[in-house]
């Protein structure tokens, strides 16, 4: 562990273990609610990605536990520049966030990362306190809902291409087109495709319908897309949408929006939502297809050399 926790009297801490995942997805999503007036996060993401067989979850993770004895706090680093910590409200104000917060810049450190991040609804206690440690404001990130009752306008394929649900044959052309096009953007290592394929397919309550991709008329994959079922099925997510460089410009990326919505509303979905981010330039296209932003994230990160500021 980086560094024993300065926490309240009668608090202690431990790595978590698989087992933690419904305590701290409960957490996450009492503050999540707090802050946003919703509930997003699911146990079945942490399973993701805690169950990923390379990643060593007790040398990466500390979980808070109140008198009681009850899992309150966590935080993770996960490797690269990417971590996470949540604080239940009813045990905000008791200096644990700040100490979560030095936690994980240490612990980034010795894992090898020279910044470590993490997204927090701005304006949210969270926001306020990692800018108070000193934590730069690096990127915006947005979450766009297209309403109950409305449709995404359809965007006709150009002759020879097709959407369909993707088979075992699709997946590592899918993976591909899906990492080339977020490494546009986002500086970090290529995910490898069995990690990506265990936090996709592998993840708890996928469905083979949830993993959609576009073919040209040499039915390579030239987009793909990853829906979900969010809010016990009342919300259609799209989690991830791509379109390889040279097929961009087409029409393929609505096209694949609207079909992929109008999937999740024949499987129950009253709504739709995705998220992108001020790296990305793709706020406007998603406005203009219908779409309405209801939360604003901010992403804060601090140099992992010489600590948290304060």
């Amino acid at each position: 562990m980086a560094e024993a926790l300065t926490l309240p009297e009668g608090y202690t801490h431990r790595p978590l273990t698989l087992a933690d995942a419904d305590r701290i997805a409960f957490v996450m999503g009492a503050e999540e609610l707090a802050d946003t007036g919703e509930v997003a996060i699911e146990a079945a993401d942490l399973i993701a990605d805690w169950s990923e067989p390379s990643y060593d979850l007790a040398a990466h993770s500390v979980g808070v536990l109140a008198p009681a004895g009850e899992l309150v706090g966590y935080a993770e680093a996960y490797g690269a520049d990417r971590g996470d910590a949540s604080v239940h409200p009813d045990h905000h104000g008791l200096g644990i966030g700040t100490a979560l917060a030095r936690w994980i810049v240490a612990r980034a450190g010795e894992l090898g990362a020279e910044r470590i991040g993490m997204p927090k609804p701005v304006g949210s206690p969270g926001d306020r306190l990692l800018g108070g440690l000193g934590w730069e404001a690096r990127w915006t990130s947005w979450v766009l809902e297209l309403p109950e009752g409305r449709t995404i306008p359809e965007r006709p394929l150009p002759e020879g291409y097709a959407i369909r649900e993707a088979t075992g044959g699709d997946y590592e052309q899918a993976w591909d087109v899906v990492e080339t096009a977020f490494l546009e953007w986002s500086v970090r290592e290529r995910q490898p495709f069995d990690k990506w394929l265990h936090r996709v397919v592998a993840r708890p309550g996928f469905e083979p319908w949830n993993l959609r991709v576009v073919t040209d008329p040499a039915g390579a994959v030239v987009g793909a897309v990853i829906v979900q079922l969010a809010d016990e099925g009342r919300e259609g997510y799209i989690d991830k949408v791509a379109v390889r460089r040279d097929h961009r410009g087409l029409g393929l990326g609505q096209a694949l929006l609207a079909e992929s919505f109008a999937t999740t509303r024949s499987h129950g979905a009253v709504r739709a939502r995705l998220a992108t981010d001020s790296r990305t330039g793709a706020l406007s296209l998603y406005e203009k297809v219908g779409m309405q932003v209801v939360q604003e994230w901010v992403n804060r990160a601090a140099a992992t050399r010489g600590g948290v500021p304060g």
